[in-house]
């Protein structure tokens, strides 16, 4: 599938935790991800955005933060730790990754 195809589909527009408009997948009416059935369809070429979560910055930011993120995701505080060595190389990554503008071709 074309990259623009792709977005025009499966993704939308979101203020992320640094104020700026990034892309985001779109959600199924329950919140789901729109990948999720019964576990993740797409697991071997998911997006930045899941390989990295729940490891972003907003919801590290505080216990509350990442209560919240826990109540709404099966697979928080379960499965295997990461070591913070391992979580920080997920940060970089999300920080060293150029967030895509609207109006720009991808």
């Amino acid at each position: 599938m074309e990259n623009n195809s792709f977005v025009r589909t499966y993704c939308r527009w979101v203020i992320n935790w640094q104020g700026k408009e990034a892309l985001s997948l779109k959600e199924k009416s329950n919140k789901d991800c729109i990948f999720w059935d019964h576990g993740c369809t797409v697991y071997n070429v998911r997006p930045l955005q899941c390989i990295s979560f729940p490891f972003w910055e907003s919801i590290l930011s505080s216990a509350k933060n990442w209560e919240l993120a826990a109540s709404g995701c099966p697979g928080m505080n379960t499965g295997k730790l990461h070591s913070e060595k391992a979580i920080g190389e997920y940060i970089k990554t999300l920080v060293r990754e150029p967030i895509i503008k609207k109006g720009v071709s991808i």
